[in-house]
């Protein structure tokens, strides 16, 4: 993706998403949720309001203007938590009394419980080209495919592993800007970053045979292939679904944990059903572990540390992760990095 710098939730101190409103009479006002709460997905939210008017002829409750309770009396409700998705909802609490209408409002986040923390262990350390800006990376038996990105530096390669030599390569056009890439068959995907469109080439000789353009989403960043259909991220906090032949957008999922949402999705890999993804921050080696199924991030990688070579203050962001199905072990690099790394999540 590009060298601007964007925030990134997973490390963010937490703070309050919840607000309580009073109602322009100053006299109805939800006692709980409290503000600067938050909402573990599948708890039971216990729901009481202060109103001293006794004219009271019925309380609506709501979820985003979906009722799930009504009341005679402002006696404590419930509302479970998992029939609801994740992210900002609003609560409201109409009061109907003495023929006229007032109203309470509460901004609530649900969040999924806390990833798991994974430690690595550096198995093997290669040389990588200083030259390549990374932006994707694949294994297929001993070999690298690395997308590489920048306007005159954007180029498509195959690398050996061991030596790091450039085996092949493919350059884009100097306007162009490389981005994430896979490789399906006999057949690589390729995306460019903002020109909303991807390329697709010969595996074997490189020649591009087409392009595709994609919907929703402005920009391209990351891509993965999970079978079924191509994964890709646009740097926002959403996962975008395209189809296996026609290479449209089909759907899109909001990435959450337990901060709320997760900014910054970059390169993917996808691993035993699970998506790996480098978030993109310019010193914060993250990658994290999201269930494409849910959006929620399950795992995270602190890799703060592995890169001992001089970086510059942007530019030398982590990006590339490949997967080693023959040895369960994962391949990393970074944009500019002298060494690719093979480690293994534990």
């Amino acid at each position: 993706m590009s060298t601007k710098l964007s925030g990134l939730s997973l490390l963010m101190t937490p703070f309050l998403l919840v607000m309580s409103c009073k109602s322009q009479k100053g006299e109805l006002e939800f006692v709980n949720p409290v503000t600067g709460s938050k909402v573990l997905k599948g708890d039971k939210v216990q729901v009481k309001l202060n109103f001293t008017d006794a004219s009271l002829d019925s309380v609506v409750y709501a979820i985003d203007g979906e009722v799930f309770e009504r009341k005679s009396d402002t006696s404590t409700v419930v509302f479970d938590s998992n029939e609801i998705g994740y992210g900002n909802k609003q609560l409201t609490a109409k009061i109907y009394s003495g023929g006229k209408e007032d109203m309470a409002y509460s901004e609530l986040l649900i969040v999924p419980p806390t990833p798991k923390n994974y430690v690595f262990e550096v198995v093997n350390t290669f040389p990588h080209d200083s030259t390549a800006f990374t932006q994707g990376l694949y294994y297929d038996n001993g070999v690298l495919y690395e997308s590489t990105g920048m306007q005159g530096r954007s180029s498509l390669r195959k690398v050996d592993l061991t030596s790091g030599k450039v085996l092949q390569k493919h350059d884009l056009p100097s306007e162009s800007f490389g981005e994430g890439m896979t490789v399906v068959g006999n057949r690589i995907y390729m995306l460019t970053w903002e020109e909303m469109k991807g390329l697709v080439f010969d595996k074997s000789s490189f020649k591009q045979l087409s392009t595709f353009a994609y919907g929703e989403s402005k920009e391209g960043w990351g891509l993965t292939y999970d079978g079924q259909r191509f994964i890709k991220s646009d740097g926002t906090n959403k996962l975008f679904f395209l189809d296996p032949t026609t290479l449209k957008e089909t759907g899109s999922i909001v990435i959450y944990d337990d901060y709320g949402p997760v900014d910054s999705i970059n390169e993917l890999e996808f691993v035993d059903g699970k998506v790996y993804a480098n978030l993109y921050h310019a010193d914060r080696d993250i990658m994290v572990i999201i269930d494409p199924k849910t959006g929620i991030v399950e795992g995270k990688v602190n890799f703060v540390g592995l890169y001992d070579g001089k970086r510059a203050s942007t530019g030398n962001e982590m990006n590339g992760v490949a997967y080693r199905a023959d040895s369960k072990t994962l391949l990393v690099t970074g944009k500019d990095w002298t060494k690719l790394y093979e480690v293994r999540i534990k």
